[in-house]
């Protein structure tokens, strides 16, 4: 029999170091074979449940795949054809679908509302007609508008191919084939629910739900189809989003603008256009499925309003027709609040505000919740593991989720609604080291009640000695919240000294004033002022630290950091920012928090491991890598998207990084230059050591399954060709680890959460790939969501036991806090480093930008100079005084 160790090494293709690189085989990409843990510790067996339901169907069955082309037909002299709006295509396809309900039977198709279309039976193909009656919802005139429906056959995806994946038989996921599945299993919530991306949410909710002003939660869920080692599973998890009130919009008006009184309108327009402009209803003096967008309202009250109007049939001149009196002939509706404008619903369309109501499906930005409402959010969202499992259970056998109806059932997809049970594991924490107040080293046992360790009478592996500092107080000028400057500076001291934190306790004060901190100039000026003034005597060594003490956030947190960390910034100075009111309140934990973050960013060492990580030796100098991308937010279409890579430095605590950043492209997630970044950290640790890494450990961050093979082959490839340039040949192992998955664990028989170091290696997994589930965190809040590893290339003779605990142990040495994380550190660390990179472009912004223009060049476009400093390195480059240290804890 082979072991697992043995198995790994037979599985992966090895190159000599003498061949040149570019004659590497495709063979050497190939993902490692699925393997059991080695089991050579005796770890806890525990029963779970998983979010997953095994689905069934038939391997005989085949899907047609078929384009959609919708075209809007206009007459020659109006021009070429009209886009479709995309509010229109679902319309369209209901028409189609109720006049030819023989050749497209609603029950057997599947539409993702562009240009996919799925059939459990042949469909018609080629070109269909439809004529639909006011396609604006809102006309005054009779208006038809012709549609042209064109359907082209694509492929037959014949499910057999899936089933041969699923049994090892081929390598290469059939995505297509899970993509038409994937949408199947959608058509039922899509048309019985508020469709949101790839969630769902329920239409109806409860007056608990409401959180005023015309908000309400709306609780729902997202799913996937997941291929995995014991079949094709559909895995769904809970969500809640806060979303518009279905409500008539003058309704909506009282409630939003304080003090509101219709008949005084005219001293609150302004804020009428600016609370609906943008919003979606939908009219009520009519029969209409159609959503108009408001554009603002109308110049004139509604009684004031005239319109071109033509009969019906074309016959005679047109005439000036009153608003008023149309609604009282056409639909004998008399308008009662005659006095307000009405709202311009787009195209010449103006309709009273009393005929209209905002319509479902509204999501409302949860950063523009106020505070109650924002806490009720985060309240419904960490729902304790119980009540998300109950409701992930109630929703897969609910009518309007993804098993409801008949859709799935005649595509022959049959889904069990039983949880999938899963075997784990629990790995038992390490022994850490900490240091002594006699100056030796002591194991440290980890509490298991909640997987703590205690600080009490314990130093840090590595406390450092902070001789010149100052506190930068922007509370100077504030009538609230000033900062307590002794008891801070006697707070902090005690703090740092129980920890073995050598610090001086007579810090420069500079008091300052907070509209200096969101001037870019004035506060680069200030911080170089309280350089200068640190540096007294024939002292010429630099200031360490800069605590910066601030009355609120804001703007001038990025600014602040990009000035002081930026080699373009000129100053070159580690800084640390609190806030007053936190400050002057705070107990002591929070003083040794933040002692922590100020030792790890000066060079000490807060947790090492008592013995070294699973799979190497002391001897062996291991580099742990960790890499992610930052992609702008949503909705910005020129932003740079920033790279960023760590390195550890010191094996073999191994716990102490340094990192390099770069922008690229536009959310291009595929890593620029990968290798030479690699290479500038293998270069650093040469120099601090003495000795180039022998082993490499990279952890990949951020991308999709299907982006793997990305990172197998370019990354890893771009990695290994920098190398064998330099005549470098390390042994090196790549994993790639996601968050954004939906899979959740919960205990058998039990209402909490998983405990940490519980993996589930098996059943759920990925079939033919070497991927596990690890739980490294306590969840005390809401229901704990494991982090999913997978193993994509390995030179060093990984297990996967060994893998897991490597992982699992490294989660104990993050220098912020005193428990375990959920995320691997060197990737946790590479997504703080990327999203510092993200501020530094944020500051570029306000700086080359005028002021009125910063604040909305998140969504337009910016000059083309502006665009290349957003490009340029140089704008980015680390200051040599911080890039090799972790400025960003």
């Amino acid at each position: 029999m082979v072991s697992g160790t043995e198995e790994m090494r037979a599985c992966q293709i090895s190159e000599p170091h003498t061949l040149p690189f570019h004659r590497r085989s495709k063979e050497d990409y190939l993902p490692l074979k699925q393997y059991c843990g080695d089991g050579a510790h005796d770890n806890q067996q525990v029963k779970l449940l998983a979010n997953h339901f095994p689905v069934k169907y038939n391997p005989q069955t085949i899907i047609r795949h078929y384009d959609v082309e919708i075209q809007q037909e206009v007459q020659s002299k109006n021009g070429p054809l009209a886009k479709t709006l995309k509010s229109d295509l679902h319309r369209i396809w209901e028409e189609l679908f109720s006049h030819a309900f023989d050749k497209f039977p609603l029950s057997k198709t599947a539409y993702d509302g562009e240009r996919n279309l799925f059939g459990a039976i042949e469909l018609p193909t080629g070109s269909f007609k439809l004529v639909l009656e006011d396609s604006t919802g809102t006309s005054y005139q009779e208006s038809k508008t012709t549609f042209k429906v064109i359907i082209r056959h694509v492929a037959d995806l014949k499910l057999c191919k899936l089933q041969d994946y699923l049994h090892g038989q081929v390598l290469k996921i059939p995505r297509d084939i899970l993509q038409g599945l994937d949408i199947v299993m959608k058509e039922n919530p899509a048309r019985n629910m508020i469709s949101m991306g790839r969630r769902f949410y329920q239409k109806a909710t409860t007056p608990e739900d409401y959180l005023g002003h015309g908000i309400t939660l709306s609780k729902g869920f997202q799913h996937s189809l997941k291929p995995t080692s014991q079949g094709l599973a559909l895995c769904l998890d809970y969500s809640v989003l806060p979303f518009r009130k279905r409500m008539p919009v003058i309704d909506f008006l009282k409630e939003n603008i304080c003090q509101y009184v219709i008949k005084s309108f005219g001293s609150y327009r302004k804020e009428v256009v600016a609370a609906l402009r943008g919003l979606k209803v939908r009219v009520i003096h009519r029969q209409t499925t159609r959503k108009s967008t408001i554009m603002g309202l109308s110049e004139k009250d509604a009684r004031q309003i005239t319109f071109d109007y033509q009969n019906p049939d074309g016959q005679g001149p047109s005439k000036q027709v009153f608003l008023l009196n149309y609604f009282k002939e056409k639909y004998s509706i008399d308008i009662v609040h005659k006095h307000l404008p009405c709202l311009d619903l787009g195209r010449k369309t103006y309709v009273p505000m009393e005929l209209c109501i905002l319509v479902e499906g509204q999501k409302y930005p949860s950063y523009s919740l106020d505070k109650k409402a924002a806490q009720r959010l985060k309240k419904e969202s960490l729902v304790p593991p119980y009540a998300r499992k109950n409701f992930i259970s109630d929703m897969v056998q609910s009518r309007t989720g993804p098993c409801g109806g008949d859709v799935s059932q005649n595509f022959g997809i049959e889904v069990d609604t039983d949880m999938t049970m899963v075997s784990g594991h629990v790995i038992e924490p390490p022994v850490l080291k900490l240091g002594t107040l006699n100056g030796n080293s002591s194991k440290t046992i980890v509490r298991k009640d909640k997987y703590q360790w205690s600080l009490a009478h314990k130093l840090l592996a590595e406390g450092s000695s902070i001789e010149r500092w100052a506190v930068l107080d922007f509370t100077a000028g504030e009538q609230f919240d000033k900062l307590n400057f002794d008891q801070f500076i006697t707070n902090l001291w005690d703090a740092c000294s129980e920890l073995g934190i050598h610090i001086k306790d007579n810090p420069l004060h500079v008091p300052a004033q907070m509209q200096v901190f969101h001037d870019v100039y004035k506060l680069r000026e200030l911080i170089k002022n309280v350089v200068d003034k640190a540096c007294t005597g024939g002292d010429v060594q630099n200031l360490q630290i800069l605590v910066c003490v601030l009355p609120w956030s804001g703007n001038g947190y990025k600014i602040l950091k990009w000035i002081c960390e930026t080699e373009i910034g000129e100053i070159g100075l580690v800084t640390q920012c609190c806030l007053s009111y936190e400050v002057n309140r705070a107990k002591h934990p929070y003083f040794t928090n933040l002692a922590l973050k100020i030792n790890a960013k000066l060079g000490g060492s807060n947790f090492e491991l008592f013995d070294c990580l699973p799979g190497f030796g002391k001897g062996d100098h291991v580099m742990l890598v960790g890499a992610d991308v930052n992609h702008p937010a949503p909705g910005n279409a020129t932003s740079p998207s920033i790279a960023a890579v760590v390195g550890s430095m010191n094996w073999p605590a191994a716990n102490r990084y340094i990192v390099r950043l770069r922008p690229q492209a536009h959310r291009l997630e595929k890593i620029l230059n990968f290798g030479k970044m690699c290479l500038e950290l293998v270069e650093n640790y040469a120099s601090v050591n003495g000795v180039e890494p022998k082993k490499i450990v990279v952890f990949r961050d951020g991308v999709s399954e299907s982006q793997s093979d990305m990172v197998l082959k370019e990354e890893l490839g771009d990695l290994k060709s920098e190398f064998h340039k330099a005549f470098y040949f390390p042994t090196i192992t790549l994993v790639v680890a996601q968050k954004r998955h939906h899979t959740r664990l919960f205990p058998d028989g039990e209402g909490g959460n998983v405990l940490p170091g519980t993996v589930v290696d098996r059943d759920i997994v990925q079939p033919s790939k070497s991927d596990f589930y690890l739980c490294s965190h306590y969840g005390s809040i809401g229901t704990s969501k494991p982090t999913h590893y997978q193993l994509l290339y390995d030179q060093n003779g990984f297990t996967l036991d060994s893998m897991q605990r490597l992982i699992y142990y490294s989660c104990f040495t993050f220098a912020r806090c005193n428990k375990p994380v959920s995320l691997a550190p060197p990737v946790y660390y590479a997504d703080l480093v990327a999203y510092r990179g993200r501020m530094y472009e944020e500051a570029l912004v306000e700086v080359l930008l005028p002021v009125s223009d910063a604040a909305s060049s998140s969504s337009e476009s910016t000059s083309s100079s502006s665009s290349a400093a957003l490009l340029d390195e140089n704008s980015y480059k680390l200051h040599v005084d911080v890039k090799n240290v972790m400025f960003f804890i």
